[in-house]
């Protein structure tokens, strides 16, 4: 990547790990359906009058939205409701910790549904992942406490991530990225209009104060429509196996923002955890552990010629 393409990923794992943040301000007072809702629906009407200006038409008919109906549930309604739950239980520097297993599990359905091969290094890379979370599980097992079932949830919130990374790739391909995202942003919101309505009824919610709004605002102008405009721009440019070692810098951001902010604790298991999960994601990428072997086998090569 160049220097402008790596200003990008860095710019993503900013705006993606205070999404973390963000979220973890506004659940103190909101319930945690209620934070997707707002934050789909003010997404989407960003980058609604953006699709228009640039000549898309929406699509027409049910059929025709179905892709994005699912799309929608796979990687917005779904993934938020499980992390937002779990960030009621959990620090919002472990959430994205754990959120970082996104590759690892998209490494696992892709093989399953034989869309890429499950290599060795990919399964040391799954196989490191679980390493890392049991490292960070094992203290709450302990203590039978709910941080596990937190845990959980966010590991399903990935895992739905690794779905909706199938559907993508099977289903909206031939798409314009910004329709995909904003398509299934307008159908997460009408999903998530009913879910919270059914079982938060957010019109019966204290009003929440301004610092709630302005991290929903901000969670939903930078965290979710932004977010998706750069992704989809560096995707574009850089290519996915690039644009996943943004899953490497989502913590630092979020681990930073949580003990500045929100007064969090940086516990060691959890840091260790993500270095063993970090380590995971190389494998998983492939290139810096090819890189390596590539280097000791040509050294070993030149050792036995020099002997």
């Amino acid at each position: 990547m160049n220097l402008a393409e790596w200003a990008l990923l860095v710019l993503l794992s900013v705006l993606w790990g205070s999404a973390f943040f963000f979220v973890g301000v506004a659940i103190i007072e909101m319930p945690p359906l209620t934070i997707v809702l707002v934050r789909v629906g003010l997404a989407a009407l960003i980058l609604l009058p953006l699709i228009i200006y640039l000549g898309y038409s929406l699509p027409s008919g049910l059929s025709a939205w179905i892709p994005f109906l699912i799309m929608g549930i796979l990687n917005n309604v779904l993934p938020f409701s499980f992390l937002n739950t779990g960030q009621t239980m959990v620090s919002v520097g472990l959430a994205s910790i754990i959120n970082a297993m996104t590759p690892l599990f998209t490494a696992l359905v892709m093989a399953y549904f034989k869309e890429e091969r499950l290599t060795a290094y990919r399964m040391t890379g799954v196989l490191l992942g679980v390493l890392g979370v049991v490292q960070i599980a094992l203290p709450g097992l302990a203590h039978g406490s709910m941080r596990i079932v937190g845990i959980g949830l966010c590991m399903a919130g990935a895992l739905s991530y690794a779905f909706a990374a199938l559907w993508g790739r099977r289903y909206l391909m031939g798409h314009p990225p910004l329709l995909n995202a904003t398509c299934q942003l307008l159908s997460s919101t009408v999903i998530m209009l009913v879910v919270a309505s059914f079982l938060e009824r957010p019109w019966e919610l204290a009003f929440p104060s301004i610092q709630t709004w302005l991290a929903l605002v901000t969670l939903a102008v930078f965290g979710t429509a932004l977010a998706y405009l750069v992704f989809f721009r560096l995707l574009s440019s850089a290519g996915g196996s690039n644009v996943m070692l943004v899953t490497l810098l989502i913590p630092v951001s979020a681990l930073m923002l949580g003990s500045l902010f929100l007064k969090e604790p940086l516990l060691i298991q959890e840091l260790i955890g993500a270095a063993i999960i970090g380590l995971g994601l190389l494998f998983i990428d492939g290139r810096l552990p090819r890189k390596i072997g590539f280097r000791a086998s040509s050294l070993y090569k030149h050792l036995t010629r020099s002997s």
